[in-house]
C-alpha cells in the first residue's frame, strides 16, 4: 500500500482496499466478466476475447490472483482460471456492508 501506515487501519480495511485497487483497471474487469460468463475455468481464450497480448493478460491475471479473487489450476501445459468463490463472496459482502452503512440524506448534503 505504498507509504500509507497500514497499522492505522483494520486488517479488513486493508484487505478490502487491496481488492478494490486491483479492480481499478478495465482490463481486469473484462477478465472477471469473461470468467464469470464462462461459468467455468478459462484456459487460453482471454487474449483473443479481450484483445490484449497474452503477456498483458498474464500480468492482469497475476494481480487478480494476488488478492485471491481468482484461482488457477494447471491442466496439461495450460493454466486455467476461475473465480475464487469464497473471496468473491467476501468482497461482495464487505462492499454491501460499506454501501448499506451510508444513511444518506440528500437534503443535508452540500
Amino acid at each position: 500500500m505504498g507509504v500509507t501506515k497500514t497499522e492505522n487501519y483494520t486488517e479488513a480495511q486493508v484487505e478490502l482496499s487491496k481488492m478494490i485497487k486491483v479492480l481499478g483497471h478495465p482490463a481486469r474487469i473484462a477478465i472477471l466478466q469473461s470468467i464469470i460468463k464462462a461459468n467455468s475455468c478459462i484456459c487460453g481464450d482471454l487474449a483473443t476475447e479481450i484483445g490484449l497480448a497474452q503477456s498483458t493478460i498474464s500480468q492482469h491475471l497475476k494481480e487478480l490472483k494476488s488478492v485471491r479473487l481468482i484461482q488457477g489450476t494447471i491442466e496439461g501445459t495450460s493454466m486455467c482460471y476461475c473465480i475464487n468463490q469464497e473471496n468473491w463472496h467476501k468482497l461482495k459482502n464487505e462492499l454491501l456492508v460499506l454501501f448499506n452503512s451510508a444513511n444518506i440524506d440528500e437534503s443535508a448534503c452540500c
